[in-house]
C-alpha cells in the first residue's frame, strides 16, 4: 500500500487526504508549522515548493528514506526552487482536491532545464603548516565553475581566513558571518546571499564568494549550527560550493569549557566537514607534510563519517623527498594511511607568485601554469565530472594535478 505524507496548507490538505484515502491510499498530514514528522515507510512527501518546507536538509532525509518528494507550486520561485533541487516542474496547486490527488499519485519528475544532479559542498581541509588549502580552494572553486556553472566559495576558517586577503578582496564585507547572523533571523535566501557575496569577476567563471571573519576575535560568529545552516542554503543557491576550514580538528575545548552550550573555536571547521559531501584533504610533498596528514587522518575520518575524501599532495618536486617523489609518497601513504589513491598538484613558484602579485586566482594571472592544469583535471576527474552534453549548468539568481 501506497503511504503519502501531506504537507499542504489547511484545508486543502484534509480535502486531498480524504480523497486519496478513498483510493486505498494510506495518508497522514502534518502542519506546515512544525518541524517534519520522520519519513521512515514514507512513499511520497507532498510539499509547497518554498524555502522554508522544500529545504535541502529536507531533501537529504527524503533521499536517506527512501521517499520521492512531490513538489507543489505555480509560481516561478517554485520552479526555480525545485528545479535547483533537481526535483523537475512542481504540480499546480489546483482548487480541486480530487484533481490534486489523481495528479499526486500520477506524478512523476520531468526533466527540468537545468542540471539535475544535487548541489554539492566541498570541503577543502589539510593538517597544520600552511600546505595550500586556501590557493587549492580557490583554483578548485575556478575551475568548478568552468564546468559547473556558479560555484560559491566559503571561507569558514576561524583561526587564519586568507581568502579575502589572497584574492584582494574587502574583507570588511558582510560575508560569512552575515549570513550566520541573518539565518538567525531566518531572512538567509538566494537572494540575500547574493547580496552579502562577493563576484570574483573573472571573465568564464560564475564565482561569488561569502569572506570570513576580517579579525580573529570573531571566531564566536562561527558557531556550528550557524555554519551548518549558511552552507544548506548555498545548496539551494549554487549547484557547487566550495569551503575553505582551519586545519584545527580537536574537540578538547569542550572538556575545558565550563559552558555547556558555549561557543567552540573549531566548531566552523567541524561543521564544515560534517556537512560536506566530499573532504579534499590537501598535504605537502615534503616528509614533514606527510608525516602530519598520516598522523590527522584518523580524526578527520572519525570528523566526517561515510563522506569522500579526495587526497591532495600539493606543490610537488624531488628536491625535498628525493627521486621519484610521486612513488615515495603513493608508498608511504598506502603503507601508513592506507590511501591507495592520489592526485598530486606539481610546484609551480612562479604561477603561485604571478597569483600572489596581481591578487588573482592563479587561472587568471598565469593561465597556462602546471598547477592550474593539474587543479583542473583534478576537479573534472576526481572531484565532480562535467555536465552532461546539453544539460546547462544552472546559474545563480540575479541580486537589485594530475594523478
Amino acid at each position: 500500500m501506497t503511504t503519502v505524507l501531506i504537507v499542504l496548507p489547511e484545508p486543502q490538505a484534509s480535502a486531498v487526504a480524504a480523497e486519496l484515502a478513498v483510493r486505498g491510499v494510506a495518508v497522514r498530514t502534518a502542519p506546515e508549522q512544525e518541524p517534519l514528522p520522520p519519513l521512515g515507510g514514507t512513499d511520497l512527501l507532498v510539499v509547497r515548493a518554498t524555502r522554508r518546507l522544500l529545504a535541502p536538509a529536507v531533501v537529504a532525509a527524503a533521499d536517506q528514506a527512501g521517499t520521492r518528494l512531490v513538489p507543489v507550486g505555480a509560481d516561478a520561485g517554485a520552479r526555480r526552487l525545485a528545479a535547483s533541487l533537481g526535483l523537475g516542474e512542481p504540480l499546480p496547486p489546483s482548487s480541486s482536491a480530487r484533481r490534486l490527488a489523481d495528479r499526486i499519485l500520477r506524478w512523476q519528475p520531468h526533466p527540468s532545464t537545468g542540471d539535475q544532479r544535487r548541489p554539492a559542498t566541498i570541503a577543502v581541509w589539510g593538517s597544520h603548516g600552511a600546505p595550500g588549502r586556501t590557493t587549492l580552494a580557490v583554483e578548485l572553486a575556478v575551475e568548478l565553475a568552468r564546468s559547473h556553472g556558479h560555484t560559491a566559495l566559503v571561507d569558514a576558517d576561524a583561526h587564519a581566513p586568507a581568502i579575502a586577503l589572497s584574492l584582494g578582496l574587502p574583507d570588511e564585507g558582510p560575508g560569512l558571518p552575515a549570513a550566520c547572523r541573518q539565518l538567525e533571523l531566518g531572512g538567509l535566501d538566494t537572494a540575500e546571499l547574493a547580496r552579502i557575496s562577493v563576484p570574483l569577476g573573472m571573465p568564464g567563471r560564475d564565482v561569488d564568494v561569502l569572506v570570513g571573519i576580517n579579525r580573529p576575535g570573531r571566531w564566536p560568529e562561527l558557531s556550528a549550527r550557524r555554519v551548518t545552516g549558511a552552507l544548506a542554503a548555498c545548496q539551494a543557491w549554487a549547484p557547487v560550493t566550495v569551503v575553505d576550514v582551519a586545519a584545527s580538528l580537536e574537540r578538547d575545548e569542550e572538556i575545558v569549557s565550563d559552558l555547556v552550550d558555549g561557543p567552540r573555536r573549531n566548531a566552523a571547521t567541524l561543521a564544515a566537514l560534517g556537512a560536506a559531501d566530499r573532504v579534499v584533504a590537501v598535504l605537502t610533498a615534503d616528509p614533514v607534510g606527510v608525516a602530519r596528514f598520516i598522523r590527522a587522518q584518523a580524526e578527520l575520518r572519525a570528523v566526517i563519517g561515510a563522506a569522500e575524501i579526495t587526497v591532495v599532495v600539493n606543490r610537488l618536486r624531488s628536491g625535498a623527498v628525493g627521486v621519484d617523489p610521486r612513488g615515495q609518497i603513493r608508498r608511504a601513504l598506502e603503507r601508513y594511511a592506507g590511501v591507495t589513491e592520489v592526485w598530486f598538484v606539481p610546484e609551480d613558484a612562479r604561477g603561485a607568485d604571478a597569483g600572489r602579485l596581481a591578487a588573482r586566482p592563479v587561472a587568471e594571472a598565469a593561465p597556462r601554469s602546471p598547477l592550474v592544469a593539474a587543479v583542473r583535471r583534478l576537479a573534472t576527474e576526481g572531484i565532480l565530472p562535467p555536465a552532461p552534453a546539453g544539460v546547462p549548468a544552472r546559474r545563480r539568481p540575479v541580486a537589485v594535478g594530475a594523478r
